[in-house]
């Protein structure tokens, strides 16, 4: 009897030490997977994209001569210098200028260009704007500033008066722009596409979507703050679906010195630095705040954060010519990038804007190579949403 009960104790005891660990090793284990499992949540709710701003489209915009902006509105500091002036020059006129009335809001230089003759002086040859990008830093920013307001004081060309009359400068309410789309990508395609820029206070939102039928669906989405240098993004999500493919996607974070790249490793930032969607708003209000950059043979540069570089895009403005739309040709000066071909295949967009259209795009040409490209085209006038309030 003694020989029995002591082994039926010992497994006893080893079921109730079995049974202990298996309990403790579902207790680790449901401890671990609620911490997988809000983890995923939190990725998840990082990767969302941000929700989308609705706005109510209630009226077309009409072909009209751009209004006379007041120089007051301090370009971005990628915006153009003169190439035909060093940046150490004398500059005679300002030191002869005699104190003036503060009657308009412009920066000294902007004043001087307005309401004084010339003097004696030989006059530099006239200067064609070209982009002269600074290195990131207060100092540097601060510097191009400067240069952008003297590369407008020296492109004005108005008289006296017409400074009086000028308005100051305000974001136009929210706007959509449909094209429709041809192109090759191995074949012809046909689609549609769409460029929404939506603000509510100061705050904006910019899209781009690309539709090709059931083949390929794109959406490229900016989100950010508006201030007195232009557009300020902070984050960039791109999704791409393809047919027969699983949907990618791709975000990218904006911080005052640093962007975040799709692929989580951060690079310093360039004042004024855009992303693939904003940087068609951002140029059209370049151009409406400073009109005198559109001129043949001069070049416009912006940084430009891509997935997965940061890089300074030189743009040729080639000419004005007619894009034909429905709705009638419309003049647009055409803006083609320097180097048409990028490392590693990265897409370029050559770009039609409109003064007549409060210079926005209405053409774009985005191309990765020579058999690769699509083309957008302006499918009719731009709507324009109601009142934005914040």
């Amino acid at each position: 009897m003694a020989g029995r009960l002591i082994p039926g104790r010992r497994i006893g005891s080893r079921r109730r030490t079995l049974a202990a660990l298996a309990v403790a090793v579902l207790a680790v284990h449901g401890c671990i997977t609620g911490q997988l499992a809000e983890r995923m949540a939190d990725l998840t709710r990082a990767a969302a994209m941000p929700a989308r701003i609705e706005v109510a489209y209630v009226r077309e915009l009409e072909l009209a001569p751009p209004p006379v902006v007041a120089p007051a509105v301090a370009p971005p500091p990628a915006a153009a210098r003169p190439a035909a002036v060093p940046a150490s020059a004398p500059r005679p006129r300002r030191a002869a200028r005699p104190p003036a009335a503060p009657r308009v809001e412009p920066a000294p230089a902007a004043v001087a260009a307005v309401s004084e003759p010339p003097v004696a002086t030989p006059e530099p040859p006239p200067a064609v704007p070209v982009a002269d990008l600074p290195a990131p830093g207060a100092a540097a920013a601060a510097a191009a500033a400067s240069a952008a307001i003297e590369a407008q004081a020296a492109g004005a060309s108005a008289p006296a008066g017409a400074a009086s009359q000028a308005e100051a400068f305000e974001w136009p309410p929210s706007t959509r722009l449909s094209y429709r789309l041809v192109g090759n990508v191995r074949g012809e395609i046909h689609g549609n596409a769409q460029v929404e820029w939506v603000r509510v206070g100061t705050r904006y939102q910019v899209h781009l979507d690309i539709s090709v039928g059931a083949l390929l669906d794109r959406r490229m989405s900016s989100d950010g703050e508006l201030t007195p240098l232009g557009l300020v993004p902070q984050r960039y999500d791109e999704e791409t679906k393809v047919l027969f493919r699983a949907p990618r996607r791709l975000t990218m974070h904006f911080g005052p010195d640093a962007v975040q790249l799709a692929n989580g490793r951060s690079v310093a930032s360039a004042p004024g630095v855009q992303d693939t969607a904003s940087q068609f708003v951002q140029l059209a209000w370049l151009f409406g705040v400073n009109p005198q950059l559109l001129r043949t043979g001069g070049t416009v540069e912006l940084p430009l954060a891509l997935p997965r570089r940061v890089d300074t895009w030189s743009y040729e403005i080639v000419g004005e010519e007619p894009v034909h739309t429905p709705f009638g040709a419309v003049e647009a000066f055409h803006l083609k990038p320097r180097r048409l071909s990028r490392p590693g295949g990265e897409l370029s967009a050559e770009m039609w804007f409109a003064p007549r259209l409060r210079y926005l795009p209405v053409r774009i040409r985005i191309q990765q190579d020579a058999e690769t490209y699509i083309d957008l085209v302006i499918a009719r006038r731009p709507e324009l949403g109601s009142a934005d309030k914040p």
